[in-house]
This record gives C-alpha cells, structure tokens and sequence, in this order.
C-alpha cells in the first residue's frame, strides 16, 4: 500500500503537467490579444480622443488581452469531448 504522500506526488505531477500547460496556452492567446488591441490602436485607431477604446494604446491593448483571455476559456469539458 502506498502511502499518502507517493499518491500526492502522483497526482500533483499531473496536476502540475496540466497546469503548466494551462497557463502556457493562457499566456500565449494573452500576448496574442494584446498585439492585436495594440495592432488595431496603431492602425485603425481614433485620432480625434472621441473614441472610447481605440484612442489610448492601453485601453486597446488591455482590451485586446481581455478578449484574448475570453478566447483561451475551454467551452467544453472532457467529459462531453468523449461522449459516455
């Protein structure tokens, strides 16, 4: 029988695989919004200030990884990915 702690290592080893590559992905599609808010500020943005988002390169880039993150969000969980 194994003891408490060889069955923690176990699990936090996959606990903490799937983490890392939780928070890889999360980075990732973060710094690819805030390119693309930053993008669309430099290229498309609003000169005049009357735009609410698109006059300041921080609103748009923070929007821009906001939206990132909202991307990132897994919409199904592993359950209803097999199918019972």
């Amino acid at each position: 029988m194994e003891s408490d702690d060889e069955r923690w290592n176990t699990r936090g080893g996959k606990l903490k695989n799937f983490l890392s590559k939780k928070i890889y992905k999360t980075a990732a599609y973060l710094v690819v919004g805030g390119a693309a808010g930053f993008a669309y500020y430099y290229f498309i943005g609003c000169n005049s200030g009357s735009c609410a988002i698109t006059s300041n390169p921080y609103i748009s880039t923070s929007y821009g990884m906001i939206m990132g993150l909202l991307l990132s969000i897994d919409s199904k969980s592993k359950k209803e990915e097999k199918g019972d």
